[in-house]
């Protein structure tokens, strides 16, 4: 690995993130809507009252000053006071963050997985029934609405069959007598929101893997495996798929980042606690330092997956060079 071509994309990345956070400080701070009422949990306030609010939160500073207060704290991994809570809000980030990345790593494994598998074997047997019946169901699953999916599934295998739990991350009030009780409780709970929200980008993914396998298979190296006599499993497997996969590495990085905060619907459909349903929570209150720690966070997340694809690419495809 050239160390030019590392400190080159890291100090890009540093970059992007610099400008991430200056966008992510003005933006809650034009926002419609009043936060100092939600704050005092009254529509009317006085102009004292709101102006010693905007004193205690650092509000009325002007905002040179406070942006300068924003990074310091930020430095300090300090993301301010919850309004709502009145917490820190990395305690509160904290805890929701672990949630979520549980949901979306298996989430995307399960994806990443099926959507593979679903594409490769269209791709293989192209134009004949299988490829048309696997475009077709990927095609299904990803016109299909996350949070509909998530009704249909807690309608049948929670209300109906009983099978499963209807919501949450553990039975509400259980005595776990060991961590491993509390991790089969929390693996049950997962089954259906890791489901809904692998299955929401399953059809993406198989189709993305579809088109770029397509590509390879034309390739001149392949023509000439064929020509040797190689099994078609040999040809796609060893020697098409590893290329096919470059596009998919992009897709995947970008996605984990964005399944971080765009789990809203299904966590907030199975009432799984994650930073995606504190999303929402938030935007209904007003809670500004919630919004822009979990904005930041997930904004951190993208950037650095997308770090870790660009040094992934080269030892995925020798061909390419690091300059």
């Amino acid at each position: 690995m050239n160390l030019t071509y590392l400190s080159k994309k890291l100090f890009h990345s540093l970059i992007t993130l610099f400008i991430v956070i200056t966008i992510n400080f003005f933006l809650f701070r034009i926002m419609p809507g009043d936060p100092f009422a939600m704050i005092a949990k009254a529509a009317n306030l006085s102009a004292e009252y709101k102006e010693e609010l905007s004193a205690l939160y650092g509000y009325n500073q002007p905002f040179p000053i406070q942006y300068v207060k924003y990074l310091r704290q930020l430095i300090n991994l300090d993301f301010g006071m919850s309004f709502k809570y009145r917490k820190p809000v990395m305690d509160i980030l904290g805890n929701r963050l672990m949630a979520t990345l549980s949901l979306a790593f298996i989430a995307q494994i399960l994806a990443i997985g099926l959507g593979t598998l679903l594409g490769t074997i269209s791709a293989a047997f192209r134009g004949k029934k299988i490829d048309v019946a696997s475009l077709g169901l990927a095609l299904f699953i990803y016109s299909i609405p996350a949070f509909w999916l998530g009704i249909v599934l807690v309608s049948l295998f929670s209300v109906k069959f009983g099978s499963l739990p209807l919501n949450g991350m553990v039975v509400a009030g259980m005595d776990h007598a060991s961590t491993w009780i509390y991790i089969k409780d929390v693996a049950r709970h997962l089954i259906l929101p890791v489901i809904t929200l692998g299955l929401a980008i399953t059809g993406g993914y198989t189709i993305i893997m579809r088109g770029s396998l397509l590509d390879v298979l034309t390739e001149d190296y392949i023509v000439t495996a064929r020509a040797k006599g190689y099994k078609r499993k040999d040809i796609v497997i060893k020697h098409a798929l590893p290329n096919a996969m470059l596009p998919m590495v992009t897709v995947i990085a970008i996605n984990f980042g964005f399944m971080i905060g765009g789990a809203i619907q299904t966590e907030t459909v199975f009432s799984w606690p994650g930073i995606g349903r504190l999303v929402y929570e938030a935007l209904m209150a007003r809670d500004y330092p919630i919004l822009q720690g979990a904005f930041l966070i997930i904004s951190i997340t993208v950037i650095v997956a997308n770090f870790i694809a660009d040094i992934l690419y080269g030892y995925l495809d020798p061909r390419i060079k690091y300059d």
